[in-house]
This record gives C-alpha cells, sequence and structure tokens, in this order.
C-alpha cells in the first residue's frame, strides 16, 4: 500500500500541465518591447548594475523572499529604479505585506509598464520600469481593500530608496 501511494505520489508531481503551454508559448515569443527611452547594451548594464540588480532587472529573476535591505525602511521618500533613477513608488504607497518584498498598493502612474508573463504556468501581471525596461516584480490582487486592493510585490534589488529631504 506504502509503494503505491508513493508511486501515485511520483506520479502526480512529475506531470506536468499543459493547459497554458500554448498561451505561455506565445507570449515567451512575443518580441520584448525595445522602445524605452533608456536603452542599452547587455554588456553596459552589467557593467552598471550589481550581479543580483542585473539577474532581476534584466533577466527578470527574483531575488530571495526577506533579503532585501529595503524590506523594512519606514521614512518617507521614493523608490526609484535601480537602473535608471525613475521613480516608481512613493513611500506612502508601500505596506507591509508579508511576504518577504517590498510592497506598493500603486504605482506613480506612467513610470511603471505592465505586461502578462506565464513563465509559471499561469497568467500573472508582470510590471517594469516604463523608462529602461527593468523587470521589477508583479501585481496581485490581494493588496489592502481600503485603499486599491492592488500588491505590488518588487523585488528590492530593482529599487533604489531617495529619502525625502
Amino acid at each position: 500500500m506504502k509503494r503505491i501511494l508513493l508511486a501515485f505520489c511520483l506520479i502526480f508531481i512529475g506531470c506536468k500541465g499543459t493547459s497554458q503551454e500554448k498561451e505561455a508559448s506565445k507570449a515567451e515569443t512575443a518580441p520584448k518591447q525595445e522602445n524605452f527611452k533608456v536603452t542599452k547594451s547587455e554588456t553596459e548594464w552589467r557593467e552598471q548594475l550589481t550581479d543580483m540588480e542585473f539577474y532581476v532587472l534584466r533577466k527578470a529573476g527574483t531575488e530571495n523572499a526577506g533579503s532585501s535591505e529595503l524590506l523594512h525602511i519606514k521614512q518617507k521618500g521614493v523608490y526609484a529604479c535601480a537602473a535608471c533613477g525613475t521613480e516608481l513608488f512613493k513611500s506612502e504607497y508601500k505596506f507591509d505585506s508579508g511576504t518577504g518584498w517590498p510592497s506598493f498598493d500603486r504605482e506613480i502612474k506612467g513610470n511603471v509598464a505592465f505586461n502578462v508573463d506565464y513563465k509559471i504556468g499561469f497568467k500573472r501581471t508582470e510590471e517594469h520600469c516604463a523608462t529602461c525596461g527593468g523587470h521589477l516584480g508583479h501585481v496581485f490582487d490581494d493588496g489592502p481593500n481600503e485603499t486599491t486592493g492592488k500588491r505590488h510585490c518588487v523585488n528590492g534589488a530593482a529599487l533604489k530608496f531617495i529619502p525625502a529631504k
């Protein structure tokens, strides 16, 4: 009985869902928008950014939860793109989501762009800097109901904090 249960678990875990596969392949093969105000070669970005910033901003990576120094900042200021300096989120939009990543209930309008990604098998709203195209994170509908209901889950490596004067 234990062997049958173990075999069933292995088969279940090993199954790959394909219901999103066609949409995912379309989204992944779609040409990326390259007409940003700030454009640089991969070499130029590598020279400017740290390894983690490059991984997150240019390769759409994700930092480990709880690893960002920006997670617990409470002072007033603005969060800007670590690649190009575009102001993306105000400190008053920040809230503690308990997820391990800096979270905001809204963006600075016009400075953050959105698209859909299927990288993990289902539809998510990805957000990136509208000026340089750097990957920031994703937007979810589980934010504070008393404001926008949105949670912009952002990699701290994609941001620089600029304190208010």
